[in-house]
């Protein structure tokens, strides 16, 4: 054996016999990979006896087991101790510290070499030694120096002059790692802050395997360890986009869709990607603004509530009886979003305003987007009363909103319906838009031709009772239970009969009467006409499939008081289907312009709140005693 320039021969000899011992002086050097270690002359004199093989002869070919070096004396005790002689092994590189890092290494000193004793005794090299004793490291895995040996066991073959000391373990559960990449996939709802925390908070959940699917290639990742800081480094920096094959390029037509039938820019494969639960999150917003030309100081409380841990993906605001200024009343709603939304769509009839914003990492799955109007007034050139739609695909999911003012009046039930029914024949949506299930849509019914349909409003119906008897049941209210003030609601009595709203949901409400109440305070009408508190604003919902839509809140915002409604708003979540690639998409269009008018606004405010904060930090109160 040859390591680090010396050669080093292993050769075994043995003392004479005595008299009468028959035996076979065999000198021929017996090579081995077992490191010899301490012993004494009993072992060595137990390894005498005469090699005979089964018939009785004597085998002069018969290799022995080395014999095993002397015991030495310690100069300051005078104690035997046991020391160890360890030869050098051929591969100089192998591991000390891991036994699956020995492998490669091992696997060089394989090769058997068993001395066969008559007691039956077999020693096999170290696939031998490792069987006699499970809890022994390989022997190529020791070295000259080892801070650490091992027992090997009751055979003593290696013993230690230093102390055994266990591996150390950590005491607690290590700290996770902060993931900083961008690239991870999108979820359907985001946390508000201004500093990204949406992303960081994916460390609080258990989405390992989500984020390992979600890659461009996950199969970069199948021979990888369990290094989670290479793991991260390699999702970093690798795209999120899925890469495209030759063949694909040949088989789909953008027009028509993929000839195959998968594959769709729109399919499965993309949707699952950015919505592993398929589900996307809206918050929607009605809103009779009496015509105020003042708009709130904040809206912060209108779209961004407090009670509320995560942002939602779309926005849907519908006013009745908008202040005169739309263009305004839309930058301060972007103003407020800030930069992590852009709008998607506005449309107007009269002063009927209905706006969409979507985030903006999530306008490329949407399609063109289409709106139409309806009045309901006798003349059609007052535009106080009626409705307005918009429509457009996500995925292969299409929704229609529609938010519309009703006639007023405590007893106009019939004419309310009336508005009903001619805004659902008359609203022509979809225009160009593909409708995703033809077989269930009829023409007279505009809600029909929809996946999921949110209409929302002031519908104008009362509580079918007088004031008093209103106001005492309010007072014998306890926690948010309503259902005294709904059972005398016209609407819902309406909506049991089947007059109205035909195939809609409305969540329960656990909320008081949001109409009508003296403006800037929350006391109800004072003036002479006492009107009835009332549930006029409502959001209702209705979808093709069964629980595609899932209610998260539904309640009033009181915060807002400078009209006498107050806003209602609702948080749902969505079902989403894949798509196919006949829907127009909308090429990531959004107002540019309103965009960056409104994030000069955020960022104008915010320097001034900045610079009060300092100048108050920096006066100085006198006080003359």
């Amino acid at each position: 054996m040859t390591m680090n320039g010396e050669d080093i021969n292993l050769h075994q000899s043995f003392e004479a016999p005595g008299k009468g011992d028959s035996i076979v002086n065999d000198s021929r050097p017996c090579k081995t990979s077992l490191v010899d270690t301490n012993s004494c002359k009993e072992h060595n004199d137990a390894l005498k006896p005469a090699v005979v093989n089964a018939q009785g002869e004597i085998n002069p070919f018969q290799p022995r087991p080395p014999s095993l070096p002397r015991l030495s004396k310690s100069n300051k005790s005078g104690s035997v101790e046991k020391t160890v002689r360890s030869r050098r092994l051929r591969n100089s590189q192998e591991s000390l510290s891991d036994q699956a890092e020995t492998g490669s290494s091992t696997d060089s000193l394989k090769e058997d070499q068993t001395v066969s004793l008559e007691g039956g005794f077999a020693l096999s090299g170290s696939t031998n030694l490792r069987s006699q004793d499970s809890n022994v490291r390989p022997l190529s895995a020791v070295a000259i120096g080892s801070p650490v040996l091992r027992d090997r066991g009751s055979n003593n073959w290696m013993m230690s002059t230093k102390v055994h000391l266990s591996p150390v373990q950590p005491v607690g559960p290590l700290p996770a790692l902060e993931k900083t990449f961008v690239s991870a996939t999108l979820r359907p709802v985001n946390r508000i802050d201004k500093d990204c925390l949406d992303y960081a908070v994916l460390h609080r959940e258990n989405l390992g395997e989500r984020l390992h699917r979600n890659l461009s290639d996950s199969r970069l990742l199948e021979n990888m360890g369990s290094d989670s800081a290479s793991v991260n480094s390699l999702r970093s920096n690798y795209s999120v986009l899925s890469p495209i094959r030759p063949q694909d390029v040949r088989n789909r037509s953008f027009l028509e869709g993929s000839v195959l039938g998968s594959g769709a820019l729109l399919g499965a494969e993309e949707l699952d990607r950015y919505f592993p639960d398929r589900r996307v999150g809206f918050y929607i917003a009605t809103w009779n603004m009496q015509g105020e030309k003042g708009l709130p100081a904040n809206l912060d409380d209108l779209l961004l509530p407090t009670d509320s841990e995560f942002a939602q993906d779309f926005y849907v605001i519908g006013v009745q009886e908008g202040c005169p200024d739309r263009k305004e009343w839309e930058i301060r709603l972007q103003e407020t979003l800030g930069p992590y939304y852009v709008m998607l769509y506005a449309a107007s009839h009269g002063v009927l305003y209905l706006t969409v914003f979507a985030r903006r990492d999530l306008i490329w799955f949407c399609s063109e987007v289409e709106h139409a109007t309806v009045t309901t007034r006798i003349i059609s050139q007052i535009k106080t009363k009626g409705a307005v739609g918009i429509t457009f695909t996500f995925f292969g999911t299409s929704f229609l909103f529609i938010t519309s003012h009703f006639t007023s009046g405590d007893a106009k039930v019939y004419e309310r319906i009336l508005d009903y029914n001619k805004i659902v024949e008359a609203l022509a949506l979809p225009k160009g838009l593909p409708d995703t299930n033809p077989y269930r849509s009829t023409s007279s019914d505009v809600t029909t031709r929809f996946d999921q349909v949110f209409w929302f409003g002031d519908f104008n119906f009362r509580l079918s009772k007088d004031r008093v008897e209103v106001e005492n049941v309010m007072n014998r209210t306890v926690g948010d239970d309503m259902s005294p003030l709904v059972e005398h609601d016209q609407l819902s009595k309406e909506m049991k009969e089947g007059s109205i709203f035909k195939g809609f949901q409305e969540a329960p409400i656990r909320f008081f009467p949001t109409y009508k109440f003296d403006i800037g305070c929350d006391i109800y009408d004072t003036t002479s006409k006492q009107r009835t508190p009332s549930y006029t604003d409502r959001i209702l919902f209705r979808s093709r499939q069964a629980d595609d839509i899932k209610v998260i809140k539904y309640t009033s915002c009181s915060s807002i008081k400078t009209s006498d409604h107050r806003p209602v708003i609702g948080v749902f979540l969505v079902k989403l289907r894949p798509g196919r690639d006949n829907i127009p998409l909308g090429a990531g269009q959004f107002d540019r312009g309103l965009y960056l008018e409104g994030i000069r606004r955020r960022i104008t405010r915010e320097l001034k709140r900045r610079e009060a904060m300092k100048s108050q930090s920096s006066s100085t109160i006198c006080t003359i005693s």
